[in-house]
């Protein structure tokens, strides 16, 4: 790729704690409006053409598998139009997609990179505008393939879980 062309990264999202706000009449965290504008907008992305697909905007606690076979199907659509795929997703259930990602799209051509984050984007010590500018970044030098970015690490799956313990994810003791 030369220096005039940019990547084509398509963006989708489906809600999770990075995109949560808070609701003040409440006293809650809800997936009701995206923050993923605001955070895009603040980042410096020279090179990469954003595509973005606001699929879901719930919590990954919410999701059957229905929702995970949503993304699957989506994530296939944008793959051969794109450079490489992010997806912004709840941390809880990351890794149901992922692995659904990995066993129904066989012989990928891009990189498709999960990512989400522990504390929402709004709150002071959130991990939320690390983990996507880190997903940005995998997903345009990576080879083709499924991963969590997240935290300053890039796993491949499958075989990668949540470790609440740890408050991040990591690989299977068989993986």
């Amino acid at each position: 790729m030369d220096a005039m062309t940019k990547s084509r990264i398509a963006l989708i999202s489906t809600g999770g704690t990075i995109e949560k706000t808070y609701d003040e009449l409440h006293g809650v965290l809800h997936n009701e409006v995206s923050v993923l504008e605001v955070m895009i907008a603040s980042l410096q992305l020279e090179g990469i053409e954003i595509h973005r697909v606001p699929l879901l905007n719930m919590d990954s606690l919410d999701m059957t598998r229905v929702e995970h076979e949503l993304i699957a199907e989506t994530t296939r659509e944008l793959v051969p139009k794109h450079d490489g795929v992010v997806i912004v997703h709840g941390t809880d259930t990351l890794s149901v997609t992922g692995e659904t990602l990995f066993e129904k799209l066989d012989g990928l051509s891009v990189p498709v990179v999960l990512t989400g984050a522990m504390r929402p984007y709004i709150m002071r010590t959130s991990d939320a505008l690390q983990n996507l500018t880190e997903a940005f970044l995998a997903a345009q030098l990576l080879s083709p393939g499924v991963y969590v970015v997240l935290h300053n690490k890039v796993l491949a799956f499958p075989g990668v879980r949540k470790d609440p313990e740890l408050g991040t994810f990591t690989r299977d003791a068989a993986g």
